[in-house]
This record gives structure tokens, C-alpha cells and sequence, in this order.
């Protein structure tokens, strides 16, 4: 594969219990009581004001997401890397990688959290290209910021690969007429694999991830 693009949180990165933090943060400075972290982790993969508007009608407030937003982003700021890692074998499995192919991020965090927490884990180097879900490109399952991802490292649909744990990750692939690698430990696999065709390669660990972009080559 000429390029090889990650979704982030539940593929690159644990990210389950700050993201927990910063919504039951707000849900608290607004009048609620805090949520389980699993029930959290359910909302999301499609941006932070679905997880924001998820989160607080879950705990039966009202949504403001003017004010609510920006909020829940400051919440988060302040909370990045507390708990946040690498899943285990990730850095050894980018590494093997980038010996043979350009490595990208599309997820749809927006850009200056996904840049903050890449730099922070030192993996930021690792990749060409990091596309938020705050840019013009819209966020996943649209596929124009991986359509945008391929023209600019010079790959073709058939030299690419997705690597995700979610359906919007699967739906984004499909969108985009590209291969994808699922990741069962990420937090969006069992609505994934609900949708899965068979032509997709899933994974346990990161280290079996190098081997199923290899079997995915054209």
C-alpha cells in the first residue's frame, strides 16, 4: 500500500476516560450527575458536538451547543493526555509501516486536539498528514478528506488503506471505493462489525495491523 490512513480514538489511542472526564465535567457544571465512562465511550466517533448533545440529554439536560461546546472543548483541553496513551504495539506497528508507506490521520476530533495529543505521544512525525473534523473537509463518514488525503500523497483508491474501529470508519472506506483494516479493541467495533461484508481485514492487536495492510494490497 502506497498509503495507510488511521482513525484516532479507539485505533490509535485510548482516549476513554478523558473524554469521559471532560463530558461528565460539563454534565456537573450543568446541574447533572456524571455518566458511566462506557456510556460515554458509546458516543463517540462522529465529532464533539454529537458527544456533547449525546452526553447531556443522556443525563436529561438541555443542549445549548453555542455555549455547551466551546465548554466541553475547554473541559478537554485541560485533560488530553491525563490518561490518554498509545494502545500497546501501536509505535512498533507505525514504525513497520512507514518502511513501506506514507501514513496519514483522519478522524473526526477537531485539528487542535488531534495535533496536541499526536505531538504529545510523540507520534506526530510519524505522519504526513493530519485531517480534523473541524476542517473544510467535513467530517467522517464524508469521504472527502480521505479523497483529499490520497490525491495529496500522490496514492490512488486501490494503493490506500483505512485503518478504523467504527461503521462511520467503514462507511467512510466504502464512500471513498478504498480497503479497510477494523481494529476489534477500538470503541466502535460492534456496530461495526454489524455492517462488515467480508472483504474486510480485522484485526485484535496494533501489531496485526502491518500484516492485514500487506494481505489488503491490490
Amino acid at each position: 500500500m502506497r498509503l495507510v490512513v488511521f482513525d484516532l480514538d479507539g485505533t490509535l489511542i485510548d482516549s476513554r476516560q478523558d473524554l469521559a472526564d471532560a463530558a461528565n465535567a460539563l454534565i456537573v457544571e450543568r446541574g447533572g450527575s456524571p455518566l458511566p465512562v462506557d456510556a460515554v465511550t458509546g458516543m463517540v466517533g462522529e465529532g464533539a458536538a454529537l458527544l456533547v448533545r449525546r452526553a447531556l440529554t443522556a443525563a436529561g439536560l438541555d443542549t445549548d451547543l453555542g455555549a455547551d461546546l466551546p465548554r466541553f472543548l475547554a473541559l478537554y483541553d485541560d485533560r488530553l493526555l491525563a490518561h490518554t496513551t498509545l494502545y500497546p504495539g501501536t509505535a512498533e506497528a507505525l514504525e513497520r509501516i512507514a518502511r513501506n508507506a506514507t501514513m496519514a490521520v483522519l478522524t473526526n476530533k477537531p485539528q487542535r486536539p488531534t495535533e496536541a495529543i499526536l505531538h504529545g505521544l510523540g507520534v506526530h512525525a510519524c505522519f504526513a498528514h493530519v485531517i480534523g473534523g473541524d476542517t473544510p473537509f467535513g467530517r467522517k463518514p464524508d469521504p472527502a478528506g480521505l479523497r483529499h488525503l490520497i490525491a495529496v500523497s500522490g496514492s490512488s483508491d486501490a494503493d490506500t488503506v483505512l485503518v478504523g474501529d467504527s461503521a462511520i470508519d467503514l462507511r467512510t472506506a466504502r464512500a471513498a471505493g478504498i480497503r479497510i483494516c477494523l481494529v476489534k479493541y477500538g470503541f466502535g467495533f460492534p456496530l461495526a462489525e454489524a455492517e462488515m461484508s467480508g472483504d474486510e481485514q480485522v484485526v485484535a492487536d496494533p501489531g496485526d495491523i502491518p500484516s492485514a495492510v500487506v494481505r489488503l494490497a491490490p
